[in-house]
């Protein structure tokens, strides 16, 4: 007898190779009419085509990249260039501006001081003195140009004429002048608009204010803060009617006949780079003066 799992086994081989059969059959069929070699044909260029598109596109993003960092370092480089030339504009534009100015104090000290009746020697101021707050003044120019002791200095500032002080010692090349601050400085004052007559005097310091002493406190009424105070000429050595400075402040004292005035001086000192040297014995000649040394 035989056993039915056997027939099962053979059914099953049979269908087997008949969907083999089947299967080389229509791959026979398919290569015979071309299709499967249209098939990968198509497959081949969409994956090529693909991978040509990806390398495209990184090799577009690397070139882009390269292009970048290319065309910022050449960005930075003019741009460091213009701020060079920016620099050497504004440090051009600065120079010509400090010699129009020079220029214009130089032009306004020659009129000055062609217009005055004595000699006058212009001289610039080379150094200051540190020990004593400021109060010694050295210009650039002594005997050897006609600079004695005790002449009077003056400036122009801003367009306003000043006292600047006297000249307390003589080298050939250099002199030294005390400033009006001076605590030893004494100039005989007078008010502008009353020809009240004082002492100015200094207090040391080139910022404080000046001290106008022995002006009569039944005067009070006559005058009031921003006169202008002036020499008053009585000095041999000091030229009349040069300002010495405004009136600050007006104090009247109970114990005192005369009036505690504080005067702020017409010439800022920290300022100060020029000064005029007036020799009160020969009279101006009308020649030029010149800042340079001879």
């Amino acid at each position: 007898m035989n056993s039915p799992f056997k027939v099962s086994f053979r059914f099953r081989v049979a269908e087997i190779v008949l969907a083999v059969l089947i299967l080389t059959s229509g791959l026979f069929l398919g290569f015979s009419s071309g299709s499967f070699v249209v098939s990968f044909s198509k497959i081949g260029f969409t994956v090529v085509s693909t991978l040509s598109k990806g390398v495209s596109q990184v090799t577009g993003a690397v070139t882009g990249v390269v292009t970048y960092v290319h065309d910022m370092a050449s960005l930075q480089k003019e741009y460091a260039l213009l701020t060079e030339k920016l620099k050497d504009y504004e440090y051009m534009q600065r120079s010509n501006t400090e010699i129009r100015k020079e220029n214009e104090r130089l032009k306004e000290q020659l009129g000055f001081a062609s217009e005055l009746q004595y000699k006058n020697i212009a001289a610039q101021i080379i150094a200051r003195d540190p020990d004593n707050l400021y109060s010694g003044v050295t210009i650039g120019k002594g005997a050897r140009h006609g600079i004695r002791k005790d002449m009077s200095v003056i400036a122009i500032q801003n367009g306003n004429v000043g006292i600047v002080g006297k000249v307390i010692n003589v080298a050939p090349e250099t002199s030294l002048v005390m400033p009006l601050y001076d605590s030893k400085c004494h100039i005989s004052a007078r008010i502008q608009n009353t020809r009240d007559v004082g002492i100015a005097s200094g207090n040391g310091s080139y910022n404080s204010p000046l001290s106008l002493s022995y002006i009569r406190r039944r005067n009070l009424e006559d005058f009031n803060r921003g006169d202008v105070v002036v020499t008053s000429g009585e000095n041999g050595n000091y030229l009349k009617d040069i300002p010495i400075g405004r009136i600050s402040s007006i104090e009247v004292l109970d114990y005192d006949t005369a009036l505690d005035i504080e005067l702020e001086p017409i010439i800022d000192f920290l300022r100060l780079d020029t000064v005029i040297v007036v020799d009160r014995t020969q009279n101006n000649d009308k020649k030029p003066f010149s800042l340079e040394a001879k």
